[in-house]
């Protein structure tokens, strides 16, 4: 039964996946089981000892809210938790845990060896039960019978979404003859293990372009790891990417791997390359040349095993000609470049596309929802320069709002302005209103100004960063105006 837990270590680390975009599907970065103990001292000690000799790492919680912290931060494969502990109700506790992270399995420990007891610990979603004194063959066992349920739900998880990733992939629509080009270059290089650099605007779908370079490769059964480079700050960029060892620093009260170890075996994914700072540049560059990592506070360095795809939405040769990117790192990643290009011009991809999520959308509402004509030929004419994202938000919104079983041009609310500058306002299109004799220069701006800020903060879901990205201002500025025009 040991041997089992030894076993289940292995199985972890090697079927660590993460395919959400900077959230780790399994918050646990020990390759050793881990067991979370919410018992009185000496008892979990002396439970945190046998469990030691069965492979197995432990950290042990005085109350509740520890316990819920310490989940919630370092996670657990398995918890232990008392009956009754310090005020805590134990019950109590089961219930919050399976509220908050359901795939943990939970083992109560009791006293009170009663039917009755047991009965209550189970209604409430306990996994099993342990009475004390402990008896350590009998906790060794339950401990890895539990192990097998965590393994079997991670693996089902993993399974799904590598299925997710799959349908994605093969549901990337590609009508128009530059996207056919992309699709055709991906089957080609993503067997490669080469460094890929996927360059395009915002909302053309770079990130999924990054998933099935990994998913058509030899690494499909590995981790892809995703990863914003502009959310690093540069204090914790070496933690992030490298890990660091127990103890190396104020806060460090376990072990952790970074990001490239995580995505050994498999991809990992530097989404908006462009925004990394220079202390992450040169970190970066290093881990590049030498393929080994050197946690924070550790002695010896680790090899990994890992594809880089970076992305970016600015043109990076231009960055390092201003000096704001590294040449030499320039280099190493633009081994592949891939270009993704933007909407307006595919627009053979439009209706496709727009037919795509309209199925999506209609499927969730539970109706059944077409285009009209007059809809067809509206979409087709606008810029759409927020790209693919625009253009399923755009269908999503005319499904919410709409009533209709037939979306006409009035359905959509896309910027006049927009439409303007690239010829004709499309049909059903509001026009713009014409500024009033006493109307001031300044009124007129604003109100033109408030409809630009309107369109860019819905492209961009909301995130002010994009958004002011896209504007060609910084963050600041669209803050002040947002405030100003009582956006």
């Amino acid at each position: 039964m040991w041997a089992l837990m030894r076993d289940y270590a292995t199985a972890r680390s090697d079927k660590h996946v993460m395919l959400s975009r900077g959230v780790v599907d399994d918050p646990v970065e020990n390759a050793r089981a881990r067991v979370l103990i919410v018992e009185e001292e000496p008892v979990a000690q002396v439970a945190a000892r046998t469990l030691a000799n069965a492979g197995c790492d432990s950290e042990t919680a005085g109350n509740g809210n520890a316990a819920l912290n310490a989940l919630e931060q370092r996670g657990a494969d398995v918890m232990l938790c008392a009956v009754r502990l310090n005020g805590t109700d134990g019950l109590e506790l089961l219930r919050k845990v399976r509220v908050r992270r359901p795939d943990v399995p939970v083992v109560m420990l009791t006293g009170d060896p009663s039917v009755s007891s047991a009965v209550a610990a189970m209604r409430q979603g306990a996994f099993d039960y342990v009475t004390k004194p402990l008896d350590d063959e009998e906790l060794v066992a339950i401990v890895a019978r539990a192990l097998e349920i965590t393994s079997l739900r991670r693996e089902n998880r993993r399974l799904r979404q590598q299925l997710d990733v799959a349908s994605t992939a093969a549901d990337f629509i590609a009508h128009s003859h530059q996207t056919r080009q992309l699709v055709a270059m991906i089957r080609r290089v993503a067997p490669s293990r080469a460094t890929a650099l996927i360059e395009g605007e915002s909302g053309t779908g770079k990130e999924l372009v990054a998933r099935m370079l990994h998913y058509r490769s030899n690494r499909a059964e590995g981790p892809f790891v995703a990863v914003n480079c502009k959310a690093f700050a540069d204090g914790v960029v070496e933690s992030e990417l490298f890990g660091h060892e127990k103890g190396s620093f104020t806060g460090a009260i376990a072990a952790r791997a970074g990001c490239f170890e995580r995505a050994s075996g498999g991809t990992l994914f530097l989404d908006e390359i462009a925004e990394a700072g220079c202390d992450f540049q040169a970190k970066l560059l290093r881990v590049l040349e030498d393929g080994e990592v050197l946690r924070v506070g550790a002695s010896k360095p680790r090899r990994v095993d890992v594809r880089i795809v970076a992305a970016t939405n600015r043109i990076l040769r231009t960055e390092v000609a201003k000096g704001h990117f590294r040449a030499d790192l320039y280099f190493r990643l633009n081994v592949i470049p891939v270009r993704v290009a933007p909407l307006r011009e595919r627009a053979d991809d439009v209706l496709p596309l727009a037919n795509h999520f309209l199925a999506y959308h209609s499927a969730q509402a539970g109706r059944q929802i077409s285009l009209s004509l007059e809809a067809e030929q509206t979409l087709k004419s606008y810029p759409w320069p927020g790209n693919v994202r625009e253009l399923e938000n755009a269908i999503e919104r005319a499904v919410v709002l709409s009533g209709a079983d037939v979306l006409t041009p009035e359905a959509f609310v896309l910027d006049p302005l927009v439409a303007e500058e690239d010829g004709a306002p499309p049909r059903g299109m509001p026009t713009p209103q014409i500024p009033q004799m006493n109307e001031s220069l300044q009124d007129c701006l604003d109100r033109a100004a408030a409809v630009r800020i309107k369109w860019a903060l819905d492209a961009a879901n909301g995130n002010r960063a994009d958004a002011a990205a896209a504007l060609g201002v910084d963050r600041t500025t669209l803050y002040r105006l947002i405030k100003r025009l009582s956006l």
